[in-house]
């Protein structure tokens, strides 16, 4: 039996999880519950495996309104859907999602199922879809999502290219908690996608001041200065740029990129010695960084500006050293992942128990590979093909514990046979008497039954006698025959007395017919709860013996069919992975060729420039020595 913790469950009959659309107020079937529990700690997989198995079983019962599932089914369907598209299950999620748009729930289910489908479409990158499911939306939106159905639609705008209608959507959302840096940011984006150059600089500029000490704000707000400067430093406004790249924290996400663009700002405004301490700061900075390898040759760049040739020849030598080292070490990286041994550090169960396992694969020692790669693995299709390799081995591992679990069965239908079968001889022969004996009682009851009937249409006095009265209406009525067939007269006086006697009785059955019947009735109707009892009791057997045969009896086809199923899934999964395997290597290895190959052109530009700094150096020395 699927089990958890005894505390969880108990906390979880008090009050419902509340899957994704979050309607039910108490939880009535445990199993809801259960996959509910394992979606909260994000283990979507054991959720679906657990809930998907419970709608469809609660599909095929007799009478589904009787089961426990029906007080949540509406809930449950959607969460199928939610947690399909939390496992990206896109096509399955869809198609779970629509059946609760089309069915008869609440309006706020309705709208976050349409929000959900209009999410699962954008990230398709099917537009129009998106629009169309976003338009299902109407009534009651539920107030967790009203900012995301704003921001999803107002994105889905841009992606249409009406950025005037984006406008109008982001303008209402820079007042939101949840999206006001990005609302600010994403229309100036809007204006500039809209061609208005100086209003967008301006919602830039906005949003790059915007206080905050949120994470996600605070990285879109140096987003936003980073733009503008760009812009600026683009259209050769270099001395307006660098107050926005200025603004760029030190330690965000976009600070190398910030550095270096201030540096270049600095040196295209001559000012050679301004250049010089942004790219210090980045020529010291994690060497893997595109902008740290192209500082480590512009801060030399800079210093030979200076006429400061000495230094300069130190930082190309030091450039120099670094993107050799740089490539041998992608070297190994390369040959490493041939190897396969970067899929081996990908599936590392306890590295990907952390949040952020992808940064400490940079950690391992013997992976060096996955430390070049942090923009790649960042990137959204290489993390889908990444995720899904990852899904395979978790569902390889799943299936091989299944595979071995069907052992267990067995031993469970052996252990059971063994414990039925010396027993089930001896109870069915006391069950073929009890069975006949019940049988014979149920003809009796209803003879009986129908016997009442009778008597409430016909009267039939003589059929309520007692057996004493029975008796002696049988004496009288053979006496009546032997004195109508007897040769010999008899006297009146016993003739009268034989007719007073059976007038008597007659009196007696005719007078007291009434009660009689009502007594009948009642002790019939006392008769029927007994045997309603018997039935039930009988039946509650007739059950039991069934369970006890369908507890052992059976088994062994569907079970070897499963165990062959899964042996086949696994030589599937097998296969797929090794596919997805082989690709990610691929594009892992064709981005370490890239990356090698750049340094090789920066080690090659820092060589050459080494030398003409070391001439320099010489003749500048050779210059002060003749003076």
């Amino acid at each position: 039996m699927r089990r958890v913790s005894s505390s969880v469950m108990v906390f979880l009959l008090g009050a419902c999880f509340a899957a994704s659309s979050g309607h039910c107020d108490e939880l009535n079937d445990l199993h809801f519950g259960e996959a509910l529990y394992y979606a909260h700690q994000a283990d979507y997989f054991a959720a679906l495996e657990r809930l998907d198995s419970e709608v469809i079983q609660h599909g095929q019962l007799d009478e589904p309104e009787l089961g426990t599932l029906q007080y949540h089914i509406n809930d449950a369907e959607f969460s199928l859907g939610d947690f399909e598209l939390r496992y990206r299950m896109h096509h399955r999620a869809g198609r779970a999602i629509t059946a609760v748009l089309e069915g008869a729930v609440d309006e706020r289910v309705r709208n976050d199922a349409a929000y959900r489908l209009a999410r699962i479409h954008f990230q398709k990158n099917q537009v129009d879809d998106a629009m169309r499911a976003l338009n299902r939306i109407d009534g009651e939106i539920p107030k967790p999502i009203r900012d995301d159905v704003e921001f999803l639609r107002a994105n889905l705008y841009l992606a249409q290219d009406k950025p005037e209608e984006s406008m109008q959507v982001f303008e209402k959302l820079e007042d939101s908690d949840s999206y006001g840096g990005f609302a600010a940011y994403n229309l100036g984006i809007a204006y500039l996608q809209d061609g208005q150059r100086s209003l967008a600089l301006e919602q830039l500029d906005r949003a790059g001041q915007i206080k905050t000490d949120d994470p996600a704000e605070l990285a879109i707000r140096d987003k936003a200065n980073l733009v503008a400067g760009t812009i600026y430093l683009e259209n050769g406004e270099q001395d307006r740029a660098l107050p926005y790249l200025n603004r760029v924290r030190l330690d965000g996400p976009f600070s190398n990129q910030a550095l270096l663009s201030a540096g270049w700002a600095s040196m295209a405004t001559e000012q050679f010695d301004r250049a010089v301490v942004p790219w210090s700061i980045l020529a010291e900075r994690e060497v893997t960084d595109r902008a740290a390898q192209e500082a480590m040759l512009a801060l030399p760049y800079a210093y030979g500006k200076l006429d400061v040739h000495g230094r300069a020849a130190v930082y190309y030598g030091r450039a120099l050293d670094a993107f050799g080292a740089e490539v041998d070490k992608l070297n190994k990286s390369i040959d490493s992942i041939r190897d396969g041994k970067f899929l081996e550090a990908l599936v590392r169960e306890e590295i990907r128990k952390s949040e952020d396992w992808v940064i400490r694969l940079r950690s391992l020692p013997e992976t060096p590979e996955t430390y070049y790669m942090m923009e790649l693995l960042a990137s959204h299709d290489f993390q889908t093909g990444l995720q899904n390799y990852l899904d395979l081995a978790d569902l390889r591992r799943k299936l091989l514990a299944w595979e071995a679990s069907f052992d267990s069965f067995d031993e469970m239908v052996a252990i059971r046979h063994e414990h039925y079968e010396p027993l089930l001889p001896d109870v069915d022969t006391n069950f073929r008497e009890l069975d006949s004996r019940l049988r014979l009682r149920r003809e009796q009851h209803k003879m009986l039954v129908k016997r009442r009937d009778d008597l409430l249409t016909t009267p039939r006095p003589e059929f309520l006698a007692t057996p004493e009265e029975q008796a002696i209406l049988g004496r009288i009525e053979y006496i009546e025959s032997q004195m109508a067939s007897a040769d010999v007269a008899f006297s009146d006086e016993l003739a009268v007395r034989l007719k007073r006697l059976k007038g008597l009785l007659t009196w007696t059955l005719e007078t007291e017919y009434h009660a009689r019947l009502t007594e009948f009735d009642r002790n019939l109707r006392s008769l029927d709860e007994v045997m309603a009892v018997a039935r039930a009791e009988y039946d509650q057997y007739v059950r039991s013996r069934q369970a006890a045969t369908h507890s052992y009896v059976g088994y062994d086809t569907p079970i070897n069919r499963l165990r062959t199923k899964a042996r086949n899934s696994v030589s599937k999964v097998e296969l797929l992975m090794a596919r997805q395997g082989r690709l990610i290597e691929v594009v892992a290895i064709e981005e370490l060729m890239a990356r090698r190959s750049h340094l090789e052109n920066y080690g090659d530009k820092a060589r050459f420039a080494l030398a003409d700094s070391y001439d320099r150096a010489t003749q500048a020395q050779a210059k002060v020595t003749s003076e």
